[in-house]
This record gives structure tokens, sequence and C-alpha cells, in this order.
């Protein structure tokens, strides 16, 4: 099973954006049954599927620091079939202070997890916090590979390579020599000089993994995730909608089979 994170350190890069709409992509167009973990404190993956996440009472935080609170217990259906969604609020902050004590604390995610192994699942689509604390530690040792989205500012490049040697460093520190960043997709694209010159760097930093298709802004992507909702159901035909699906599919790696589409029993 693919196990795919989206991580930066830096905040406002279409983090989100991007985990929320590559899992929609995942079981619309290649007929996936794909789980999306939100891990991010502002519960943000769990409201552009449309999950009021303030007002649920579990969410992926009781599931990694509760072993009485089970898989099903958490676990949401989304309005795309084929797509389920672990929420996550604020409580998540506490996350690191409530799982100190624990030895595997870095693995509490990855062990909590094995439940949706034989749930049908896919594929698991990750969102990170912004930080490299225990919570994003969590996710590199739950996960198989790492995409990186980078906005085209000269600051977000010098942490994107840092970030990738990270990724590295956790992968061996934690037993997951083979965990690497598989995808860097630059955002906040605009036909600028300073961001031409940026992914010149960026396509010397990283020449196999830079994404062929940046994200630029599109107002239907943001429209769409104010009515909780992918873009895919709001606006289908729009740029925005173009973009990511041409990173989407970049992502899967091109043409798949379709597959018959299931889901796991007794979801909330």
């Amino acid at each position: 099973m693919r196990r795919i994170a989206f991580i930066n350190e830096k905040g406002g890069t279409g983090k989100t954006t991007l985990a929320v709409n590559t899992a929609a992509w995942l079981a619309r167009e290649k007929g996936l049954r794909v789980l999306l973990v939100d891990l991010d404190t502002q519960g943000h993956a769990g409201k552009v599927l449309g999950v009021d996440v303030r007002t649920l009472p579990r969410n992926v935080f009781h599931l990694l620091t509760d072993e009485a609170v089970r898989f099903e217990d958490v676990v949401r259906r989304s309005a795309v079939d084929g797509l389920d969604v672990l929420p996550a609020y604020k409580e998540m902050a506490d996350f690191p202070l409530m799982v100190a004590p624990d030895a595997r604390r870095a693995h509490r995610l990855a062990d909590r997890l094995q439940a949706a192994q034989g749930a049908g699942y896919d594929a698991i689509v990750f969102d990170a916090p912004p930080s490299m604390g225990l919570t994003t530690r969590n996710i590199l040792v739950a996960a198989t590979e790492v995409v990186v989205p980078v906005a085209l500012t000269y600051l977000a490049l010098d942490g994107c390579a840092e970030l990738a040697d990270t990724v590295r460093q956790v992968g061996e520190a934690e037993g997951r020599p083979a965990l690497r960043v598989t995808k860097v997709v630059p955002t906040l694209y605009r036909k600028t000089a300073l961001a031409e010159a940026i992914l010149e760097r960026l396509k010397t930093y990283f020449p196999d993994a830079l994404a062929a298709t940046p994200l630029g802004f599109d107002v239907k992507v943001d429209e769409a995730q104010s009515h909780g909702k992918t873009i895919w159901e709001y606006a289908p035909g729009s740029r925005g909608a173009r973009m990511l699906a041409a990173i989407a599919a970049e992502l899967h790696g091109g043409p798949a089979p379709r597959k018959k589409k299931g889901r796991a029993p007794k979801l909330a």
C-alpha cells in the first residue's frame, strides 16, 4: 500500500490543497479506496471535505492516545466516493505531551493504522502540520514516500533542501532507509523572473523529483474549499482542476487500470 505524506515545515505552501485533492483524484479517477489522515491542529483537511471537525466527539488525536478508541470510531466518509478521512483538530497540539513517556512514541501512528491495513484501502495520504516535531516524525515513520510542496520564494527553497535531508535522517534513524522525497511540487506560481529562477534551482537540486506542473493561483480552488468541497466537485472544468489533475497524475505515476470500489464496514 502506498502511504504518501505531504510535508513542509513552512505553512501556506498549498500542502493541504494538494493532499486533499490528490486523495480525491486517486479515488475519483483511478477508482482507488483512499484514506486521508489529517494530523494538523487546524483540521483543514477534514473541513475541506465538508466535515465539521469542531463537533466530532473523537478524532485522530483520540485514536493515537487512547487504546480504547477504534479506527472505525474515528474514520469518516467523505462526499467523494472511495475517499475516507481521519479528521484532526486542536487536541493534536497535546499529542507530544500525551505520548512522551512511550518508548515507541514515534511509532504511534504506524501502529494505530494497522487497522486500516485490513480495511481494503489502496493508499493512505497524510496531511502533516507545518513543523518538524513528534507528529511529523510519526508521519515519516508511517509513510512510504514524501511529497514536498515548495512555494516559489527564496526562503522556501532553502527550507526544501533541509527538509529532504531531514527525511533521509529520520528514515535511517527509524529503520526506514528507503524513505525519501519522491516529488517536489512548486506552488504559488506566478510567471515572474524570480519564480523562474527558483524553478531552475529546484531542477538542479531535484532533477528526478521536480513535478512538471507548478501549482499557480486559481480562485476556484479557494472557493471550493470555502464550500467544503474538492475542486472536482466544485469546478471540475477550471484551471485549478487542470493543474491539480496534472500534479495528481504525475504523483500517481501514469495511467493504471481502474479498480472496483469497495468500502470498509461500520464507518462512522
